[in-house]
């Protein structure tokens, strides 16, 4: 039995968002709208990894600005490798976003959001240590993230 394995491209400049859990790439790849960027975007799936076992791997190549605060929420393992010349030059420290908005939805029947369907599903943070958020309108709990 013979092993193949896939080579991508190393990139010159830009990012590499690393660590994602298996399985989460998309979901990352549509909460970042990296389907609107003109540059070019690698999605990889289900890398062996010595410390996860498996993970996804999303290459950004060019340097834009991205908000990725959002990552700290759906995810705390990320990590982000800005790269120059070929090389990382650094990393990207996220952050938990004191609010989201439109990443999850609020649960409670009775919310504003749930009745007015073209309102925002807006989180604040409520506890860092927690990671815990609620909404903005009914104060329910935001579901916790996979």
């Amino acid at each position: 039995m013979t092993h193949h394995s896939l080579t991508v491209d190393r990139i010159e400049r830009g990012l590499v968002i690393d660590h994602i859990s298996a399985g989460s790439g998309m979901k990352i790849y549509h909460h970042l709208n990296l389907d609107d960027l003109d540059c070019a975007v690698a999605m990889i799936r289900n890398v062996k990894s010595g410390k996860y076992g498996h993970k996804d791997i999303i290459k950004i190549e060019n340097n834009i600005y991205l908000d990725l605060n959002v990552l700290g929420y759906l995810d705390p393992n990320i990590t982000v490798n800005v790269i120059e010349d070929g090389v990382i030059t650094g990393k990207q420290k996220l952050i938990l976003p004191t609010r989201i908005r439109n990443i999850v939805k609020c649960k409670n029947p009775r919310c504003i959001t749930s009745i007015e369907q073209e309102v925002d599903h807006i989180f604040e943070l409520t506890n860092e240590g927690a990671r815990s958020y609620r909404c903005v309108y009914c104060e329910q709990a935001a579901p916790k993230t996979e």
